[in-house]
Parts: structure tokens; sequence; C-alpha cells
């Protein structure tokens, strides 16, 4: 019988061993919540619409109706101007517009042809390529300038086609924390 008395006792102190240790005794860690109110937030917006048909001019700044007949020579230089509607909101939104469809690809040939980067400017006042934020739509007029340079030689890129269909405006956020963003 004492063997059975020290069996139960000791199932005793092992179930009550482990009541403890479990969770189900009075041994706890203490805690406590308060309830935040950190409230909503609402996304910004980025967009670029162009508002009209874009104008071609040349060096002397002659309209040029139909830029798929001209017929361009070293020494020429183009101008593409487009009106566009940039909507910019966010606390630290800013971005730049940047030209795509120049490159090679398209015909150019860096050796005969400078594509510069688009000018800004903002009720015809110039204005840098990081634009920031704006309540309202700003109407940006962007200008490209494409010159075919007269120091290219020989026929080089004499009857070349220069596809100008694919030139277009793209607005690229400037991540904040980069080019000197806060």
């Amino acid at each position: 019988m004492k063997n059975s008395t020290l069996i139960k006792g000791t199932a005793a102190i092992a179930v009550g061993a482990a009541l403890l240790l479990g969770g189900g005794g009075t041994l706890a860690a203490w805690n406590a919540e308060a309830t935040a109110a950190p409230g909503t937030i609402v996304a910004g917006d980025l967009n670029v619409v162009k508002t009209a048909a874009g104008v071609w001019k040349d060096r002397a700044g002659t309209t040029i109706n139909n830029i798929g007949s001209y017929k361009a020579v070293p020494g020429d230089k183009l101008t593409f101007t487009q009106e566009v509607d940039v909507t910019l909101t966010g606390d630290k939104m800013a971005a730049s517009i940047v030209a795509e469809g120049v490159g090679a690809s398209n015909g150019f040939n860096p050796a005969s042809v400078s594509v510069s980067a688009p000018a800004l400017s903002v009720g015809g006042v110039a204005v840098t390529n990081n634009l920031g934020p704006n309540a309202a739509v700003q109407k940006v007029t962007a200008t490209i300038t494409f010159e075919f340079l007269s120091t290219t030689t020989g026929r080089t890129d004499v009857t070349k086609s220069y596809d100008f269909g694919n030139v277009k405006f793209t607005l690229q956020q400037v991540v904040a924390g980069q080019a000197g963003l806060l």
C-alpha cells in the first residue's frame, strides 16, 4: 500500500505541475491592451492627358501641318510641342515628364540627330522637370526638339525614315528620398 500511495502522490504532483506550467494555474504574464484610432488614408493620384494634337514647327517657327511629308536635311531643327493636363495629388507627390519613342529604334541615329529632353512651361512660364503636387490639374506645355546635325557628312541618313508616330510624353513618379526629395 505504501507504493500505491507513493504513486498516487507522485501523479498528483505531476498533474499539478503540468497545470501550473501549462497555463491552467496561477503562473501568468500580465498584459493589457488599448484601442487605437489611427484614422484612414487616401491614395493620391498621378495622371497625364493630352488635351489637343501636338504641333510641329521648323527652325523658323513655321508650323508643319503634315510631319509625314516633311523632308528633313542636315541643319534642320524641328520642335514638337504638346499641351497636357497633369494631375499630381499627394503630400510628397512629384513626377517628371519624359519623352519616349525618340531613340535609335525609331530611326534616330545619335550621330546625325540630337533629341532634347522635354522643356516644360505652365502658363507660359518655364518650370523645372520635377513637377510637384497641386490641388488642381496643371496645364503643362511639353516641348522637345529634334536637331538634324549640320555636321552630318556624306550621304549619311539620306532617304532615312524617322518614325514620329511613337513619340509620346510619359509622367513618371519621382519617389520620395530620391533626387533630393524628402
